[in-house]
C-alpha cells in the first residue's frame, strides 16, 4: 500500500503542476489515473490497465505517480512506448517539464536498441573497404565483403561525411540524429546486431556509442525506451534464473509504465515468431563454410569446438542436405493453388504433416549442434590478439551467421514441439514466394503465455495505459490477449471533452456493403465526391491498399488533385503539405491505412471530418489469428464474438480518436459501412464508441 509520505509527495507534485502550468484545468480523469498508477506501482508485483482517452494528460499522470513511488522505493522508472514520436515527446518535453514543476532532479536516459547506434568497428571497416586496403588482403573477399553490391556515389559521400562528423566529435553516433541521410545499403554496414558485436573484446568498446548509451541507462532514474527493446530484454535469461535485466535494469528493481499499451499483444507475439527461407539458408551455409575455413586458418588451430575442420564441414553438409530433404518433402506433400497470389499451407490447430515434423526434429538437433560448434569457432576468432582486419571481419560475419542459425533453431524447435494440453497451440505454416521459394514459419498465437512468464510477477510493478484498451469498458479481450493477472486493476476513464457537443457520428444510407468490393468502392467515391467538404481538412481511412487505390481511380479528377495518399510521399512530408494547404485555405484530404488511424495528431481545422470506409476487422487469412480462432472453436468458444468484434471495436474507437484532440475541436466522423446497422453485432459496436451525437440514416 501507499505510504502516507508517498501520498503527500504525489499530492504536492500535482499541486505544483496545477500552479505551474498556465491555463491548467483540473481533470477528474487525470486525478483518478494518478491514484490508480500509484496504487499499482506501490504494490509489489502490482498491475493496472488504465484506458485514458485523449486529453486526460496521461504522461503527467504516470510521471507524477511513477516517479514519486520510484523515489520512495529507490527503484527505476521505465516508460516504454510504441512510437519514436512519443519517446521524443517524453524526453524532450514532458519529463523536463515535470521535473521543472516538481522541483526534483533526476537523471533521464533514452534507451534504444543496438541497431540505432553507429558501430565504430564497422565504420572503420567500411572506410577501409572503400580504400581497397582491407578487402584485397583477405583472399576470400567475397565472403567477408561488406558491400552486397558496389556502392553508389551518394553512399560513398555519406560514409565520408558521417566518418568526418564522428571523428570531429560533432556527431555522437546516434543513427536517429545522423548529420547525413543514411541509405538502405549503407545503414546495415554502419550498425551491428547483438550477434555481430564482440562487446568488451572489441578494440572500440570504450568509445562505442551503444555502450556509452548503456552506461547512461545504468545511471538513470527515469528511462524511456521502445516496447520492442523492453520485450527483448525481458525475454533474455538474466541472473538467478530470472528473465531480463541484461540491457535494461533488473525487472524486480524497476517500475514499468507501458504507454500505447494496445500494441503490447502484437509486439509480444512478434518476439517469438521465426521463419526459415529454405533455399537461401542452404546458400548461406555454403558461404558460412568458406568463412569457417578462414577461421581455422586464421586461428591456426586443428580443433575448434572439439571438431576438426573436416568434421565441421561434414556437419554443415548434413544440415544442408537435411534442409533440401525437407523442401523436397513439402513440395511432394503440398500442391499450392495457382490461383492464389500468395499461396500458404497452414497446419490446422498448428498441426503439420508428420513427415514434415520428423524432418523438423532432425533439423532441430542438427541446427543446435552447428550452433554450439559455430559459437566455439567465433569465440576462438574473437579472443585472438593479433588477427588484424581479417579478425574483425570474421568476428562480425560469424556472429551474424550464429544469430541467423539461432533463429532457424527456434523455428525447427517450434515445428517439432508438442503443444501443451490447455494452452493455445503454436501457429505453423509454409508460404511460397513470388519466385517459387518455400519459407517455413512458426509463431505463438497469444502473448499471454510469454508475458506471464517474463513480466507479471517478475516486475516490481506495471501500469499499462492507452486511449484504447477495452471494448466499451469491457477489458476481457485485452486481459486474455496479455494474460493479465486475476488481481490486476482495470479502469476505463471518461473523456474530459464534451464529445456529444463537439462531434457527431454519421452512418449514411448506402446500398453497397464492403463484401461487394467494386460496388462498395464506387459507393465510397460517390459519397466522398458529393458530401465531403473538399475545401477543409479531412482524413479518410481504409483497411486495405487495394480499396484505397480503387476509390482513387473512381474519384473525379478535380477531387483526386486534393488527395494526399499514404505512400505517395514520406509520412512527414505528406503531413507537412497537408498542414500547409489547410493553413492556406486550399483544403486537403489525407487517404491513409491503419497507421494513419493511430497516433496521428491533426487538431482544429487540420481534420474536421474523419471518414472510416469500413469496419477494421482483421484479415481472415492471417495464419496466427486463424490458428487462435480454431483453438477457441475447439473449446466451444466463439472467436468472432471474443476476438474479432472487440479488436475491431478498439480499432474503430482509435480511428474516431483522430477527430477531437482538444476542447475547441469539432467535426464529424462518417462511417461508410452499414454493417453497424444491418448486423446483429453492430449495435454493440456503436454502443461501445464514445458518446458522440448519432446521425444514422435509414
Amino acid at each position: 500500500m501507499l505510504a502516507d509520505a508517498t501520498k503527500d509527495a504525489i499530492r504536492a507534485a500535482y499541486a505544483r503542476l496545477k500552479d505551474g502550468l498556465p491555463g491548467f484545468r483540473p481533470r477528474a480523469s487525470q486525478g483518478k489515473m494518478i491514484a490508480e498508477v500509484a496504487k499499482a506501482l506501490a504494490s509489489e508485483g502490482g498491475v493496472a490497465a488504465i484506458e485514458a482517452p485523449t486529453g486526460t494528460g496521461k504522461s503527467m499522470a504516470y510521471l507524477i505517480a511513477g516517479h514519486e513511488v520510484a523515489r520512495a522505493q529507490k527503484k527505476k522508472l521505465l516508460i516504454a512506448t510504441a512510437t519514436v514520436a512519443l519517446q521524443e515527446q517524453l524526453v524532450e518535453r514532458d519529463i523536463p517539464l515535470y521535473l521543472q514543476l516538481s522541483g526534483h532532479a533526476a537523471k533521464v536516459a533514452l534507451a534504444k536498441g543496438r541497431g540505432r547506434y553507429l558501430c565504430p568497428r564497422n565504420l572503420a571497416m567500411a572506410r577501409n573497404s572503400l580504400a581497397g586496403s582491407a578487402q584485397s588482403s583477405f583472399g576470400f573477399d567475397a565472403d567477408l565483403a561488406l558491400w552486397s553490391k558496389p556502392p553508389a556515389e551518394r553512399d560513398k559521400q555519406a560514409l565520408s561525411k558521417l566518418a568526418q562528423a564522428y571523428d570531429e566529435g560533432t556527431w555522437n553516433g546516434d543513427m536517429d540524429a545522423a548529420p547525413e541521410p543514411v541509405g538502405d545499403l549503407l545503414r546495415p554496414l554502419l550498425t551491428t546486431s547483438a550477434g555481430g558485436c564482440t562487446n568488451r573484446k572489441c578494440g572500440q568498446f570504450m568509445v562505442c556509442p551503444f555502450f556509452a548509451a548503456r552506461r547512461a541507462v545504468d545511471d538513470a532514474d527515469i528511462i524511456v525506451a521502445n516496447q520492442d527493446l523492453v520485450l527483448a530484454d525481458l525475454t533474455m535469461p538474466g541472473e538467478d534464473d530470472q528473465w531480463g535485466g541484461v540491457i535494461l535494469p533488473r525487472p524486480d528493481e524497476t517500475l514499468y509504465v507501458f504507454d500505447e499499451a494496445h500494441h503490447i499483444p502484437g509486439k509480444a507475439i512478434d518476439r517469438g515468431a521465426s521463419d526459415v527461407h529454405l533455399a537461401s539458408t542452404v546458400r548461406q551455409l555454403s558461404r558460412l563454410g568458406r568463412q569457417v575455413h578462414a577461421a581455422y586458418s586464421l586461428t591456426d588451430k586443428e580443433n575448434l569446438g572439439k571438431l576438426t575442420l573436416d568434421a565441421g564441414d561434414a556437419k554443415l553438409q548434413e544440415l544442408g542436405e537435411a534442409l533440401e530433404a525437407l523442401e523436397k518433402e513439402i513440395r511432394l506433400g503440398w500442391l499450392p493453388d495457382p490461383a492464389e497470389s500468395e499461396p500458404m499451407y497452414r497446419g490446422s490447430l498448428g498441426r503439420l504433416p508428420e513427415a514434415w515434423v520428423e524432418h523438423a526434429r532432425m533439423l532441430s538437433v542438427q541446427t543446435s549442434e552447428v550452433q554450439r560448434w559455430l559459437a566455439a569457432v567465433r569465440r576462438a576468432v574473437v579472443e585472438m590478439t593479433d588477427g588484424g582486419p581479417t579478425q574483425d571481419a570474421l568476428s562480425r560475419e560469424l556472429g551474424i551467421a550464429l544469430e541467423r542459425i539461432g533463429k532457424q533453431a527456434a523455428c525447427w524447435q517450434a515445428w517439432a514441439a508438442e503443444d501443451p494440453a490447455n494452452a493455445p497451440p503454436l501457429a505453423r505454416w509454409v508460404t511460397l514466394t513470388g519466385d517459387q521459394q518455400l519459407v517455413c514459419h512458426a509463431s505463438a498465437v497469444s502473448a499471454a503465455g510469454l508475458l506471464r512468464s517474463v513480466l507479471w510477477g517478475n516486475a516490481s510493478g506495471v501500469a499499462l495505459t492507452s486511449a484504447t484498451l477495452s471494448a466499451g469498458g469491457n477489458f476481457r479481450g485485452y486481459a486474455d490477449a496479455v494474460g493479465l493477472p486475476d488481481d490486476a486493476a482495470t479502469l476505463s476513464l471518461p473523456s474530459p471533452f464534451d464529445l456529444a457537443a463537439q462531434a457527431r457520428l454519421e452512418v449514411p444510407a448506402m446500398d453497397a456493403l464492403p463484401d461487394a468490393r467494386e460496388e462498395h468502392a464506387l459507393a465510397i467515391s460517390d459519397w466522398l465526391a458529393e458530401h465531403l467538404d473538399w475545401n477543409a481538412g479531412n482524413l479518410v481511412l481504409f483497411t486495405s491498399r487495394a480499396k484505397l487505390d480503387r476509390v482513387l481511380q473512381k474519384l473525379p479528377i478535380d477531387k483526386v488533385r486534393k488527395v494526399r495518399a499514404q505512400g505517395s510521399l514520406g509520412k512527414t512530408q505528406l503531413i507537412a503539405e497537408h498542414v500547409a494547404d489547410v493553413a492556406a485555405g486550399k483544403g486537403s484530404t489525407l487517404f491513409g491505412l491503419a497507421s494513419f488511424g493511430e497516433g496521428l495528431d491533426l487538431p482544429g481545422k487540420l481534420c474536421e471530418t474523419v471518414v472510416i470506409t469500413q469496419l477494421p476487422f482483421a484479415v481472415p487469412t492471417d495464419p496466427v489469428g486463424a490458428t487462435y480462432a480454431e483453438w477457441l472453436e475447439s473449446r466451444g468458444r466463439n472467436p468472432f464474438l471474443e476476438v474479432s468484434i472487440p479488436e475491431a471495436t478498439r480499432l474503430l474507437t482509435q480511428y474516431c480518436g483522430r477527430l477531437i484532440r482538444n476542447e475547441n475541436d469539432s467535426g464529424r466522423i462518417v462511417l461508410l459501412d452499414r454493417r453497424v446497422v444491418t448486423k446483429r453485432y453492430g449495435a454493440g459496436m456503436l454502443r461501445a464508441l464514445p458518446p458522440f451525437k448519432r446521425v444514422i440514416e435509414r
